[in-house]
């Protein structure tokens, strides 16, 4: 599961476009897998509570993401991930003039689970079906 919290200036984005980058994000993981695993939380900060080196900074967007479903097999498969990203996200961000920063946390897999379930492992016949249901279920991995 990703789970995306968006950190960004009050009234930087409009339901629209926080439905818009919800949409974007789950695309991108929903080829690998199911899109109920991914996970958007946007957090309005007040001009008065975002500080950057000490100094206020109205025009930051802070992006916080955990992964759990899967991990980075290789350097290239991170830095192909924030390139995609970048680009994903440059509508909302980048062209509207903000800074921004992005850093991403991975959980073992081993520490979650979903409804009280297990989720199945990458790639496995229960995974496809978690994918084609597009929710989770009882019937998991061992």
């Amino acid at each position: 599961m990703p789970l995306w919290k968006i950190y960004h200036p009050v009234g930087a984005y409009t339901p629209g476009d926080k439905q818009a980058i919800a949409q974007a994000l789950s695309d991108l993981y929903g080829r690998m897998m199911p899109r109920f695993y991914v996970g958007v939380i946007f957090q309005a900060v007040g001009a008065d509570n975002f500080y950057i080196g000490g100094e206020p900074h109205a025009r930051f967007v802070r992006i916080w993401v955990d992964h759990i479903a899967r991990t980075f097999a290789s350097d290239a498969a991170r830095a192909g991930f924030f390139k995609k990203i970048n680009q994903i996200l440059a509508p909302w961000i980048a062209d509207r003039g903000y800074d921004w920063e992005i850093h991403v946390d991975e959980t073992p897999f081993d520490l979650w689970t979903i409804q009280g379930h297990f989720p199945p492992r990458e790639g496995t016949e229960d995974e496809k079906r978690w994918m084609a249901e597009n929710r989770a279920s009882p019937r998991t991995h061992a």
